[in-house]
């Protein structure tokens, strides 16, 4: 008679460990989704997840940074308001002001649309709006009638179709560029209404009350209500430092010198804090006298990757290496961006033969450098002023010696909304 092996089953202990585990592992994929995603739709690969897990999630959120998530049947958003409005560095890749102007007007035609909508004629009702003569006294025009007029349109609906509030019908949009033809596309109105991350609708000021400048009005739809004690200060303290700690790639406590309450806070909470945050979101705390780091060590929770492949990567790791040496040297003494250039030509010899071929062109180091130089001043590594380029502590990871780089986040708001990752 054939003898059967024998299998030991686990027991029900062992089964309600491994459930939990998995349990937790998913939650934290989720909230890590959400942080470099905050606008998801269910064709993201972690939207069921984040569905799953909704209550913990909205919880979790409230409690750490008090951002709010909504999530619905085919959308989730997560909205992030950022601790720093001035940053200038966070926002959509290759928007300037102009095209952040046509694309609020895309927004708002869209808002009036129709369940779908071909781009020519998104393209004709943004033309209507760009006509109000408010924004022809602020020198803004827009006509459709150029080729890059035509791209910048195609621009647009391409950054809407990556966030989900447009989805691809049919048609090409290079064909409308080309006069050729056309693009259909269907409107996702729950993604559109989640756009702006505000606490206060633009809508509700009359017109005669509205801010007149920028920052005013930024101030004023992002502003929330603190409650008038010492646990409701204590509790926006905990946000902004939340806030910075997940969105940053290093918060820095000289940043908090001109508010002494909440560096005074940060100094005192900034273990819990890291722990709290590292343990959510699978983080490690990298403390130093300078300030506190969250590590990402799988480098996910980016969305300007270093170092990386390609040129524009090889230049910026170079360039942080030049300036790590030059600010051990000089200290707090600031480099010029000329010197910047220099040394990115000096360096051709060794490296150009690994660079694009455009790069290697008389003149090209200058382009070169200064894009070096905004990666790194968005990874806060660096600061610029028109004194020059100042290095940062965090950037002495690039010195020359024996060095281990550890990956870390930075992650986007992006008005979209927006991750990094910086070496500390």
């Amino acid at each position: 008679m054939a003898r059967k092996d024998l299998v030991r089953v686990p027991d029900a202990v062992q089964v309600k460990d491994v459930l939990a585990r998995h349990r937790e592992e998913e939650r934290r994929e989720a909230l890590r989704a959400l942080l470099m995603c905050p606008l998801m739709t269910a064709a993201h690969p972690a939207f069921h997840a984040v569905r799953r897990h909704e209550r913990e999630l909205r919880d979790w959120f409230s409690q750490a940074a008090g951002w709010i998530l909504h999530v619905e049947r085919d959308c989730a958003r997560l909205y992030k308001r950022p601790a720093d409005l001035g940053d200038a560095t966070r926002g959509a890749a290759e928007f300037d002001r102009r095209r952040y102007i046509l694309f609020c007007l895309a927004c708002a035609a869209l808002e009036r649309a129709e369940p779908q909508i071909t781009l020519r004629t998104l393209g004709e009702k943004l033309l209507a709006l760009a006509a109000d003569p408010e924004l022809g006294i602020r020198g803004f025009t827009f006509t459709l009638d150029s080729h890059h007029e035509r791209r910048e349109l195609v621009a647009i609906c391409r950054y809407l179709l990556s966030l989900g509030v447009l989805m691809r019908v049919a048609g090409d949009e290079d064909a409308f560029v080309s006069k050729v033809g056309d693009a259909l596309y269907d409107v996702r109105r729950r993604a559109l209404s989640g756009l702006l991350a505000a606490a206060r609708g633009p809508s509700t000021w009359a017109p005669e009350n509205a801010p007149l400048h920028l920052e005013e009005r930024l101030a004023a739809l992002t502003e929330e209500f603190t409650p008038d004690s010492e646990e409701g200060r204590r509790t926006a303290m905990r946000h902004h430092l939340a806030r910075r700690l997940l969105d940053d790639p290093v918060l820095y406590i000289e940043e908090l010198d001109d508010r002494p309450a909440l560096r005074a806070y940060f100094q005192n909470q900034r273990g819990a804090l890291a722990a709290r945050l590292g343990e959510a979101a699978g983080l490690s705390a990298e403390q130093r006298a300078e300030g506190l780091a969250l590590v990402d060590d799988s480098g996910e929770l980016t969305d300007v990757a270093m170092p990386a492949a390609g040129t524009a990567s090889h230049v910026t790791l170079l360039v942080a290496e030049f300036l790590a040496s030059a600010g051990r040297a000089h200290e707090a003494a600031p480099v010029g961006e000329a010197a910047v250039a220099d040394a990115v030509r000096s360096m051709i010899p060794e490296y150009g033969r690994f660079w694009a071929k455009a790069a290697r062109e008389p003149g090209a180091e200058t382009e070169l450098a200064d894009n070096a130089l905004a990666r790194l001043e968005m990874l806060r590594l660096i600061r610029r002023d028109a004194g020059g380029v100042y290095p940062r502590p965090a950037l002495a990871r690039f010195a020359l010696g024996d060095t281990e780089l550890v990956a870390r986040k930075r992650t986007v708001t992006k008005g979209a909304e927006r991750a990094q990752d910086a070496l500390f």
